[in-house]
């Protein structure tokens, strides 16, 4: 008689309502990423003030916003007074969004 390792339960857990409370007063640091690009150590030893770098978004794209470096939804600029804020336009599920956290 063969004995043959049991199959693993499959993954069903839901994140509960109770999970959620316990998380919802750690702070998280959110960040904003307006696009990226990348340079040979020689051409950052050359920036200086009034160096202009071109990003790989268009101007008008979604920023991507994340909270401690996970994607958790995207935004677009806005000014708040004298300020930038950000408008959240798409979000990523909330269970998606914890389960990266």
């Amino acid at each position: 008689m063969s004995e043959e390792a049991p199959e693993p339960a499959p993954k069903t857990e839901k994140v509960s309502v109770e999970n959620l409370r316990v998380l919802e007063n750690i702070e998280v640091n959110l960040t904003v990423v307006v696009g990226g690009t990348e340079l040979k150590i020689r051409d950052l030893l050359r920036l200086n003030e009034g160096s202009v770098i071109e990003l790989d978004r268009l101007a008008g794209d979604p920023l991507d916003i994340l909270a401690n470096g996970i994607v958790i939804a995207k935004g677009e600029v806005v000014m708040i007074g004298e300020r930038f804020g950000i408008r959240f336009t798409e979000i990523v599920d909330p269970e998606k969004r914890v389960e990266n956290l």
